[in-house]
């Protein structure tokens, strides 16, 4: 199972990295490294795998491969790149 998302290509085991709002505070972002898994809900399905919950893989995401294009884009719409738990 595959997904193409803005002509890049994802399959269940690949690590990615997206923006994560803390969910306690929404004024927070960070970036999280996340796994791309099969959909448990919908096995036909990709999903990410991010603080024990399962988020569906869409278009709609901000998916990155890598750390230093994440934290690029990070600066780009909100400035500085956050201490968090990738630094």
């Amino acid at each position: 199972m595959e997904l193409d998302n803005e002509n890049r290509t994802y399959n269940a085991g690949d690590i990615v990295y997206v923006f994560y709002r803390n969910p306690h505070t929404q004024d927070v972002t960070n970036i999280q490294e996340a796994a791309v898994v099969m959909n448990p809900e919908n096995p036909q399905e990709l999903a990410l795998f991010l603080y024990e919950t399962y988020y569906p893989l869409s278009n709609e995401l901000a998916v990155y491969t890598s750390i230093e294009q994440a934290e690029q884009d990070y600066q780009y719409y909100f400035g500085d790149v956050s201490e968090g738990p990738l630094e």
